[in-house]
């Protein structure tokens, strides 16, 4: 399934300057295929997970990967854990993250622990230093000088001054070993092993300590793998609640895109509360009649019910291009129920209720069919992600298919009983 490849060393996709054992691979597949790409992706985690134990991966999309950069946040999942003591976050950490690989869904489960190192530790006897006759700042000199040199002069080349540098022999080809078998020159020009003043310690390395508002932070993060976010966050919280204990002064908080998906929610409430109102506004000031101002707020807001139900028979997430949709049924069938009462008021100066209201539906059936249907037929291909890129609006337009086929009925069957009902006098 793979079409080409290429590997970046000491970069990532968003080109930022990393260590040099960081790096990524961009693949390009075949446009034909016979798998998906999420089956391809599972067919890769499991080779090098078996191959490559020690190599911490993660698998993204590249558009996704791009919008991340853009966000806070670059991973679906994010725990945070906030602490002061940096064992313990260590420890809470593995735990989430064992809790986290556990829940279906996820993938690429990272515990938020990078080791730097590994460094030499040097630590120095102050006993011994005083004994003969040196400074801390004496050792780390000659330490400095002996592994470094030192620049001792210039020379003048082409145009500039080329700094001379002083090493000593061999002093590119230390071993651990041998740093600890350095030779130092006491006051009295004497040598002495290092290890006579200090103690030498090869560390394996420490965790990187992350900082998010003046606290100590452990980000634990994962991928989605066949579920959508808002069930898997749902568990994670629900076996993080049941599993982990948390002590004093220890807090968790759910970041990531699921954070960024709840603030989109309740913006997207509200822009959907606000558009209500508005419309009911509208037509309050161009009817001058409350009880038909309802009536078609009513009809307009029972239409998201049909992209719901479109969402739920197909599996589709509502997230923000599914909230989209919604808010565009509102309107779209607030502006056919006003064309239909202003159908059915120029009727009623000529005719009778009944035939004003059979009249009003009769001439605006061909619209709204045209209508539907056109916009249906329109966003087909995109709601069952025909083509490159419809991935990202399919659930925008099963919102919108699914307002217009529940519409239908709505402005046919439902406005003409309630307008019926309402001029009933």
């Amino acid at each position: 399934e793979v079409e080409a490849y290429s590997r970046r060393t000491g970069t990532q996709m968003g080109f930022f300057i990393t260590e040099p054992n960081v790096g990524d691979y961009l693949i390009q597949l075949k446009q034909k295929r016979g798998r998906t790409t999420e089956q391809v992706i599972d067919d890769i985690r499991q080779l090098i997970e078996a191959s490559q134990p020690s190599l911490q991966i993660d698998f993204g999309q590249v558009i996704g990967d791009m919008l991340g950069d853009l966000m806070e946040s670059t991973q679906p999942v994010e725990v945070k854990i906030f602490g002061s003591d940096r064992h313990e976050l260590e420890n809470l950490s593995k735990q989430v993250a064992g809790v986290v690989s556990n829940v279906k869904g996820t993938a690429d489960v990272f515990d938020g622990i990078t080791i730097a190192g590994p460094y030499i530790d040097v630590e120095p006897n102050a006993q011994r230093l005083a004994q003969y006759g040196i400074t801390p700042a004496d050792l780390q000199s000659q330490l400095q000088t002996s592994m470094e040199g030192e620049v001792t002069g210039v020379v003048f080349d082409k145009d500039r001054l080329t700094g001379i540098r002083l090493i000593y022999p061999k002093s590119n080809q230390l071993s651990v070993s041998d740093f600890g078998r350095l030779q130092i020159f006491l006051p009295d020009g004497k040598l002495i092993p290092m290890t006579g003043l200090a103690s030498v310690r090869l560390i394996a390395g420490d965790p990187e300590i992350q900082r998010e508002n003046l606290q100590n932070v452990s980000i634990v993060t994962a991928r989605l793998n066949g579920r959508d976010l808002g069930s898997v966050m749902t568990d994670i919280k629900n076996r993080i609640a049941s599993n982990v204990s948390l002590k004093q002064g220890y807090s968790i908080v759910y970041g990531g895109a699921y954070q960024e998906q709840q603030q989109s929610f309740q913006e997207l409430m509200f822009i959907l509360i606000a558009a209500s109102l508005l419309v009911f506004c509208v037509i309050l000031t161009l009817f001058k009649d409350f009880r038909i101002a309802c009536i078609i707020l009513f009809i307009s807001v029972l239409g998201i019910t049909g992209s719901c139900i479109a969402l739920f028979v197909t599996g589709t997430p509502l997230n923000v291009g599914s909230y989209t949709g919604l808010i565009m049924i509102v309107g779209i069938i607030g502006e056919n129920a006003i064309f239909t009462l202003l159908q059915y008021r120029e009727a009623l100066k000529e005719k009778k209720k009944d035939e004003a209201i059979v009249y009003a539906i009769s001439t605006r059936l061909r619209p709204k069919l045209m209508t539907a249907i056109g916009a249906i037929v329109a966003l087909l291909p995109m709601a069952l992600a025909l083509g490159t890129g419809t991935q990202m609006h399919q659930p925008l337009a099963i919102a919108i298919i699914g307002g217009f086929l529940v519409a239908l009925p709505l402005l046919l069957v439902v406005l003409p009983t309630l307008i019926r009902l309402c001029y009933r006098d």
